[in-house]
């Protein structure tokens, strides 16, 4: 004879076994799923990219199930990966000519995605991806090299770090000759970030009913890319920030 919980439960289950159908209902309450972050995996990046972004979205107190999507990957970047999707992440990588040389057939799927409520995440080359010229047109503005910008704190391509102003405070970044991003006159942003000129490091800004984050810098970078450039690691690495970021990004 079941007691207690256990024979409720049975007793539950029991019931459900009526009727011209036989139907199992669990008696254990439904937990909610975590959401799931596709990130880019193919030769529109470069080898460790993928991984610390995937590890950086691991890491956030969204818990997202994440999945490597592309060439490289066990799922193809489609419309039908991305519709059960909540946020896409577009790593780093090489140059944005080529980034979008292999990507501009999937630049209609990522907008209607975040258009009809999914979120962009794009970091380096993911957030040049975001601009218009080249890219998926994702901003109320564009992209362009923060190393050609007036005052820029670095003026080469090589891999350095940068100074970035985050919500007010002096951080130190990993950094790969990523963009700043400018805002059209008008246009409405969460600007997270500035580096030393006063151009935008990091931001996030709408798109139809979804939204889209972008960073110049690597706050997902560990100490081995610091080792790997023979530059000294950095103090405090930008876990946090790229925390802010996702959560920013992913409010409703």
């Amino acid at each position: 004879m079941a007691s207690g919980t256990f024979g409720r439960w049975l007793a539950a289950g029991e019931r459900a076994l009526t009727g011209r159908s036989l139907t199992v209902r669990s008696p254990l309450p439904k937990r909610a799923e975590p959401p799931v972050a596709l990130v880019y995996r193919g030769p529109a990046t470069l080898p460790g990219c993928p991984e610390a972004t995937a590890a950086l979205l691991k890491s956030s107190r969204w818990g997202f199930d994440v999945r490597y999507v592309g060439p490289d990957a066990d799922l193809p970047l489609s419309h039908r990966a991305l519709a059960g999707a909540a946020l896409y992440a577009q790593p780093g990588g090489g140059t944005l000519k080529r980034g979008y040389r292999q990507l501009k057939h999937h630049r209609d799927e990522i907008r209607q995605f975040v258009h009809s409520g999914g979120r962009y995440l794009g970091i380096c080359l993911g957030g040049y991806l975001a601009g218009a010229t080249p890219g998926f047109a994702l901003l109320p503005g564009d992209t362009d090299q923060y190393i050609g910008s007036a005052a820029a704190t670095v003026r080469s391509e090589r891999d350095t770090v940068v100074d970035v102003s985050w919500r007010g405070r002096r951080r130190r970044l990993f950094f790969q000759d990523g963009p700043y991003f400018w805002l059209r006159p008008g246009a409405e942003a969460d600007i997270l970030a500035t580096y030393p000129n006063g151009t935008i490091a990091a931001m996030v800004t709408g798109l139809g009913a979804g939204r889209v984050g972008v960073v110049g810098p690597h706050p997902e970078a560990t100490d081995d890319w610091y080792l790997d450039a023979g530059l000294r690691p950095a103090d405090r690495l930008g876990t946090d920030l790229g925390h802010d970021l996702i959560d920013t990004v992913m409010r409703p």
